[in-house]
């Protein structure tokens, strides 16, 4: 793949808003906001991130489809994802203005912040058609490179955020809580500026009929109702999203509940935050290597490995006992991880009409939203009902097994056929 102006300028935005990933919602919000904002109550803190995790998914699901359809009808994609990214950046550098005990002010920006980070992403991956040439191959590698810069890019500035702060001092900060407090305003700055290369070169897809917001308003009511009934028509595509939601609930659950599951078998957090780390450089090279396979096997083929893959990694989860295994399974999660997700979205180019991308990857993002809900309630409860947390992470192998059943009834061929009928 020749990499040019406008791939590069697109993929850089997920090398920026990665940060938000990795430093704030895999990061330190979680622990800051239990130990500053929270004042240390663990049980109050762990509701109040969850229902706050829980809202902004659900806010995003709920709105994906429509403002998919409406950025189709208006040719606006562009103009929404600029205005998601810059909200999500904005909310995330507030964060450092809230002072200690201030957790609703907390609670409220990281939800604005989550939801500008999602819905940037819902127009950010229906712009993949406009970039590429229109071919599956094309859409396989900027896929792959999206993911891959947004895992290094993510990884790097997380590594800087981290130094400093374990060693504040060396970055002329006056402890932890303000060096952590600085990590946030870098993430926001970070996130902008590599948005603008894409504001600058990447071009909104034209379409004949535009219409004006106020008309496209009326018209995505109807958009959202038709496209409905054509996910029901295209049955490839319903019984993709169906196997996508499974698998990458399972994906999802590991990758948010990873950090609480050492915590559960008695690891050091400063051990957890090095395998959050390893896993987000390991994945750079591994999402390129992967699509690579892609090619020689078939993607389709790609993600019954990476599914099968995660299956092991569930299963050897179950008989973790030090550190090392911990870091040994991390390398193993960024492996695969980045390349499933880069696959996945790129397979999905091949099953819709690429003139209704905003409205399908709507629908796409919606699932991705919902996703993580049934793997963290399946974990609690077998933890729960057995009395061991082991258990309730091997659990999790049920969502990658109807995964892989769902995706085997699949026809690719069948899917772009009825896609282009449309």
């Amino acid at each position: 793949m020749k990499v040019n102006r406008k791939i590069l300028s697109w993929s850089l935005y997920d090398w920026g808003n990665s940060a938000f990933a990795t430093t704030v919602m895999a990061g330190f919000f979680p622990t800051f906001f239990e130990s500053y904002w929270a004042s240390g109550d663990s049980v109050q803190s762990t509701f109040y991130l969850g229902m706050a995790n829980s809202l902004a998914s659900l806010i995003v699901a709920l709105l994906s489809p429509f403002l998919g359809a409406i950025a189709d009808k208006t040719s606006t994609k562009k103009k929404f994802l600029i205005f998601f990214a810059f909200l999500g950046s904005i909310m995330t550098g507030s964060l450092a203005m809230v002072h200690q005990g201030m957790w609703q002010a907390a609670i409220f920006l990281f939800i604005v912040g989550s939801i500008g980070f999602a819905s940037g992403n819902l127009f950010y991956d229906s712009l993949i058609i406009g970039v590429s040439d229109g071919t599956d191959k094309s859409c396989d590698d900027i896929s792959a490179l999206g993911f891959s810069l947004g895992y290094i890019g993510g990884g790097l500035l997380f590594l800087v955020n981290v130094l400093m702060y374990l060693k504040p001092s060396l970055f002329g900060f006056v402890d932890g809580v303000a060096a952590i407090k600085a990590s946030f305003i870098t993430v926001g700055l970070w996130w902008a500026l590599f948005t603008i290369p894409l504001i600058m070169f990447v071009k909104e897809p034209k379409i004949s009929d535009k219409m004006t917001i106020p008309q496209a308003v009326k018209a995505g009511f109807n958009q959202l109702r038709e496209t409905f009934i054509e996910v029901r028509k295209l049955k490839v595509v319903s019984m993709f999203l169906a196997a996508y939601w499974l698998y990458i609930d399972g994906v999802d659950t590991i990758i948010k509940m990873a950090i609480k599951y050492g915590t559960s078998l008695g690891f050091n957090s400063s051990a957890l935050i090095v395998a959050l780390l390893i896993t987000q450089f390991v994945a750079f090279p591994a999402v390129l290597l992967f699509n690579m396979l892609g090619k020689k096997i078939g993607i389709k083929r790609a993600l019954y490995i990476a599914i099968f893959a995660y299956s092991l990694i569930t299963i050897a989860g179950l008989f973790m006992q030090n550190e090392t295994h911990f870091f040994i399974l991390a390398i193993c999660i960024g492996l695969f991880q980045g390349g499933i997700q880069a696959a996945s979205r790129s397979y999905y180019t091949r099953l819709i009409p690429k003139d209704k991308a905003g409205e399908f990857f709507g629908f796409y993002n919606m699932l991705g939203k919902f996703a993580a809900v049934i793997g963290p309630f399946l974990m609690g409860l077998i933890s729960k009902l057995t009395g061991n947390v082991r258990f309730g992470m091997a659990s999790i192998l049920l969502l990658f097994i109807l995964g892989f059943i769902f995706l085997k009834k699949v026809d690719t061929e069948e899917g772009k056929k009825l896609a282009e009928k449309l």
